[in-house]
C-alpha cells in the first residue's frame, strides 16, 4: 500500500483524497487550530508534525507521495500579488527542502513522488516567473545543478 505525508494540511483535503483512494496517510503539518482538530477527529490515526520549519525530512516517517498546498496568500490574484518569496507562499521552499532531505536520505528512493496545489495566481504572479521558480525547484529536487531557464 502506498502512503502520503501531507504538508499545509489544511483540513485534510489530501488526506481524505488519500484514503478514497487506497493509499494511507502517515503523518500531517499543520499549524492552525481547527483544521488541526477536523483532521484529528476525522482521521485519528494521522500523526501530526506541527510546524514545518521544525520538521527534518530525514527524520520523519517515510512516505510515497508527499503532497503540500503551501500558502497561496502572495500568489492568489484576491491577494497582494507579493509572489513566490512573499511571506507565506515563501513556505513552499521549506516544503522543498523536506522532499531533499527525505530523498538524500534515501538516495532518491522517498517520497517517489510530490503534488504540489496552488491557485492560478501562481501561473502568472511575477509575470510567470514564480511558477518558473516552482518548476525549476522541484527538478533540482533530481537534479541539483539544473539550469535556471
Amino acid at each position: 500500500m502506498m502512503t502520503l505525508g501531507s504538508l499545509f494540511d489544511g483540513s485534510g483535503g489530501f488526506t481524505l483524497g488519500a484514503v478514497f483512494a487506497g493509499i494511507e496517510p502517515k503523518w500531517a503539518s499543520e499549524v492552525e487550530p481547527f483544521p488541526i482538530r477536523v483532521t484529528t477527529k476525522r482521521l485519528p490515526s494521522v500523526k501530526h508534525l506541527g510546524d514545518i520549519h521544525q520538521i527534518r525530512g530525514d527524520e520523519i516517517e517515510l512516505v510515497d507521495i508527499i503532497t503540500f498546498g503551501s500558502p497561496c496568500t502572495n500568489l492568489s490574484i484576491a491577494g497582494r500579488r507579493e509572489g513566490l518569496h512573499g511571506q507565506e507562499s515563501i513556505l513552499f521552499f521549506e516544503a522543498v527542502r523536506i522532499v531533499r532531505e527525505m530523498r538524500c536520505a534515501t538516495n532518491g528512493r522517498y517520497p517517489r513522488f510530490i503534488v504540489w496545489e496552488n491557485v492560478a495566481g501562481a501561473f502568472s504572479s511575477s509575470g510567470g516567473r514564480d511558477f518558473q521558480s516552482v518548476l525549476t525547484e522541484i527538478v533540482r529536487i533530481k537534479e541539483p545543478e539544473a539550469p535556471e531557464v
